[in-house]
Parts: C-alpha cells; structure tokens; sequence
C-alpha cells in the first residue's frame, strides 16, 4: 500500500525580474519526515521556502498538501482565508529572529493561548493550562508565564516561539533558520529541543540552514541548492559523507576546514 506525501512539490518557480529566486523545484515529503536544505546566501533556499509556505506568490509549479478533510489540494489556488487556517492548523512557521514569530508585548502565555484562540478555544483556564504546559515542554519556568518576551533571552524567545507554533499540533513545521544568531551553547540546547519535539510529535519539517550540523541532527533528506537550483538531493548522511556534486564538495570541505 503507497502512502500519500504529506507535501507534493512540482516545479515551483520565482522570479525577481531577471533574477532567479528558485526554479522548477519539486520533491515530496512523506509524514515524519524532515527534509533539509541547504546552500549559500542567495542560493534561493529561503525564497523557497516563503513560496512553500504561502508568505510569498511562486511564479509556477504545484504545492500539494495533503489536508485533513480533502485529501490533496494544492496550496498555491487555496483562498486566502483557507490558506490562513492551514497555517493556524496543520502548518507552523518557525522564523530565524523570534520576535518575526512572536507578539512582543503580550505575555508568554498570550502569545502560546492567541493561537489555540485562533482555532477555537475559549476556555481561559485550558488555554492557560496548554499554555504552561507548552513553556514546561520548551524548558521555559511556568513562573515566567505573565512575563513578555522582551525580558527572555534570545534562546528563550525561540523557544517560546517554538511552543506558539506547535501548540496545537500542526502536521508540518517550516523553520528558517531556526539557530541563526544564537551562541553556540544556546543552539546546541535549543537543537537538541527541537529533535526531541519533531521525533516526538511524529512531526514532518522543512528546515532552511546554511548549518550543516544542524541538518545532520534533523533532516532526515538533504537537498541541496545554488542559484535557484536544486544541485543534490538524497539521504543527509549520504550527501554529506560522499557528496557527488561539485558544490556540495565545497560545502562540506569548508566546514571541514574550519
């Protein structure tokens, strides 16, 4: 019996006038599995990612999604209320600088209760019991709950970004960059978090990384681009133990080196 992927992606194109953000991108995505892609500044990794997940309009191509109630239906010809749903449902978007993902001057518990409230919930007493439950699993004090963001540290944020996103139990989590900009130590932690979670959750992912450690830790495919192409794509340990192409030999020897 075949399984359905959770994500079917064909061709997906975009432009910037004369320039390529990506072209004729495809690959499918099967439920629990993480896919990570990786390449340079301006390889045309994030601008994938923004057409997959909606943020921005993909000149072509097909992004199917395998709904909980219609079966397959592309993404791209949704409406854009049905759009916003999904991503306040099945999709998550975990931003690279948390305060992009976050309601800077509403509390901790507000920013991780506004979202089970865009689905329904009502009850204030589950959504701040969710919601504490949500800061214990992210490894935040459930006594910082009343505070705002602006007093947690950057590792803190993310997490808490993190917890806003996955409260209510999306089906696929997008993540750009999810440990740029944080000290070592702090992404180490963080990372360890996230694989925990996505394995836990049975959770599939797109994650976008110029970090090749990051997707060794997650991904369980690596797909890898320069200029708007996908130039390798297969198993991360494959690609990143016996890389076949001439960039990602570069990329994997420059990590090497340093």
């Amino acid at each position: 019996m075949s399984v359905t992927p959770l994500l079917d992606v064909r061709g997906v194109t975009k432009h910037y006038g004369r320039h390529i953000g990506c072209k004729d991108v495809g690959f499918k995505l099967y439920p629990g599995e993480v896919m990570g892609i990786v390449g340079e500044s301006g390889s045309g990794k994030t601008t994938l990612l923004n057409c997959l997940a909606g943020h921005q309009a993909a000149d072509a191509g097909q992004v199917i999604f395998d709904t909980r109630v219609e079966g397959p239906r592309d993404t791209l010809l949704m409406s854009e209320p049905e759009r916003r749903m999904l991503g306040r449902t099945d999709w998550a978007f975990v931003h690279q600088h948390a305060r992009d993902g976050l309601r800077m001057g509403v509390s901790a518990g507000g920013n991780v209760g506004e979202r089970l409230m865009a689905v329904g919930a009502r009850h204030y007493g589950d959504i701040r019991e969710q919601a504490l439950d949500w800061l214990e699993r992210v490894e935040i004090d459930g006594a910082r709950v009343d505070d705002r963001p602006t007093t947690f540290s950057g590792g803190m944020q993310q997490r808490l970004q993190i917890a806003r996103n996955l409260v209510t139990g999306p089906r696929l989590v997008f993540m750009d960059e999810p440990t740029g900009g944080l000290d070592v130590s702090v992404q180490a932690r963080l990372l360890d978090l996230l694989r925990g979670l996505v394995r836990g959750m049975g959770l599939s992912a797109i994650v976008v990384t110029h970090d090749l450690a990051v997707v060794r830790l997650l991904a369980d495919r690596l797909m890898v681009m320069k200029d708007g192409h996908v130039v390798e794509t297969g198993l991360t340990d494959q690609v990143l133990d016996d890389p076949q192409h001439a960039y990602t030999q570069l990329l994997v020897s420059s990590v090497l080196q340093v």
